[in-house]
């Protein structure tokens, strides 16, 4: 998540008359425990503000976020005794989410309502930029509610580089801006320099476990273990096991290390390590140093955007939130 990152520069010199909601999405990829401090941040700042994941409609339902919408809009009526049609536009930088949101909120607003007819289908993609139009959905009823799913917005020139790695670790823009191996590198200090990897520590105890089972069975010549782990494909990086692999690499190397991760000399020497060390976690065969290199930098950086590595808030809050 990058609350301020991923911010519309534009939308800041707006008249302050005009209703603004920001939405947090991708909850379920962000660190839980500073959702709610981000919350409190635009609390202060007079900015309403809501948490979700667009991608789960149970979670639409269950944050109560079209209810919510809905309300909003009874009591923009009420003040402005409209009884006009509302519409909310959806803004906001490129693979957000913004195209996942619509689609949630107008089936789970047309169903709600029990309206028949076809329901619409914004394009949802990885990919950034791959909505090019504006297309408007149904998402309420008595009085009318539309949402705009719009095209993804950013300025010109980024001229910050920090800045441009957390767009291109979030899907924002294109890996090639930034390249696979730098972006993977990013990632692997933000997670060295957090306390997410020491949720992995069982992990070497299963290990242990795990690797006298082995030898047990191999002494008893049983080899039913070695040949279920052959016959799951052992290069394919979503498998169970191989993310098992892969974070108790992580946590071996990230926990085994004196050097002094706040000097960037030391946290690139670890970084260098972890990436020799993953790949034999992740099955990659010893070829010449950078073409393996990208290999586990792709397969990392796969896992990093599913989830599966943990749960990261990029941006850290301002210093002056009381």
């Amino acid at each position: 998540m990058i609350p301020l990152s991923s911010e519309y520069d534009h939308l800041r010199n707006f008249s302050s008359s005009l209703k603004r909601i920001i939405v947090l999405n991708k909850m379920d990829l962000a660190n839980r425990s500073e959702i709610k401090e981000w919350m409190r941040y635009f609390e202060q700042q007079n900015c309403i503000s809501f948490g979700v994941n667009s991608h789960n409609k149970d979670n639409i339902k269950e944050s109560l976020f079209l209810k919510f919408l809905q309300a909003r809009v009874k009591e923009l009526k009420k003040i402005d005794h409209s009884s006009y049609t509302a519409t909310i536009m959806l803004v906001g930088i490129p693979n957000v989410g913004k195209s996942a949101l619509a689609n949630s909120l107008h089936q789970i607003g047309r169903i709600s309502a029990a309206e028949k007819g076809k329901l619409k289908h914004a394009v949802v993609s990885p990919i950034p930029g791959e909505t090019k139009d504006i297309s408007s959905l149904k998402i309420g009823s008595h009085p009318n509610v539309y949402v705009l799913d719009t095209p993804g917005i950013l300025p010109l020139d980024i001229l910050d580089v920090e800045m441009c790695s957390k767009l291109a670790l979030t899907g924002a823009v294109k890996d090639c801006l930034v390249g696979e191996k730098e972006l993977a590198q990013y990632f692997l200090a933000t997670l060295n320099l957090s306390d997410e990897y020491k949720k992995w520590e069982k992990l070497c105890t299963e290990e242990n476990e795990r690797s006298t089972t082995d030898h047990r069975l191999r002494f008893l010549g049983r080899s039913e273990l070695d040949a279920k782990r052959i016959r799951q494909y052992p290069t394919d990086h979503t498998q169970d096991f191989v993310v098992h692999d892969a974070r108790r690499t992580l946590f071996e190397t990230i926990s085994s290390f004196h050097g002094d991760l706040e000097k960037e000399k030391d946290l690139s020497r670890l970084i260098e390590t972890q990436f020799t060390a993953l790949q034999e976690a992740f099955r990659v065969a010893s070829e010449s140093g950078e073409d393996a290199d990208h290999k586990v930098a792709a397969k990392l950086l796969n896992l990093y955007r599913t989830g599966r590595l943990g749960h990261y808030t990029l941006d850290s809050l301002p210093r002056n939130i009381q």
